[in-house]
């Protein structure tokens, strides 16, 4: 069974290109969003097993989606992992590093390492 991964970000070409990739490993159904104050919602009907969220978004900010998704019952425990260009990749494990109890990855991503982070969330 594939594994539900509803991704947020700002730029429609980065969730453009990470969902193809995600989904061309064939083991994950993407759903992405470029409007951040619609991913509760999402969720909510989505029901993903993970959460990749950008940082930084003029409508809403990563940490107050989170905090909108701890609030929630049933997404309270979907990991979440923060994508972020604030820090650099010198200032960050490959595979993660975290913020509180989420985990980070700079921007940009490499696949391998996305994919790593991805799964050592879901186990």
């Amino acid at each position: 069974m594939k594994k539900r991964i509803l991704l947020v970000d700002d730029e429609a070409g980065v969730t453009r290109m990470m969902r193809r990739n995600l989904e061309a490993t064939g083991r994950f159904e993407v759903r992405d969003l470029n409007d951040p104050t619609q991913a509760l919602e999402t969720a909510r009907q989505f029901r993903p097993d993970l959460v990749l969220l950008d940082v930084m978004m003029p409508e809403m900010d990563g940490g107050s989606v989170a905090a909108a998704f701890a609030e929630e019952p049933q997404l309270a425990r979907v990991p979440i992992i923060f994508l972020t260009a604030i820090v650099s990749k010198k200032e960050v494990e490959p595979t993660g590093s975290q913020i509180g109890s989420h985990t980070f990855l700079a921007k940009p991503v490499a696949f391998n390492d996305l994919l790593a982070c991805i799964d050592g969330q879901l186990g």
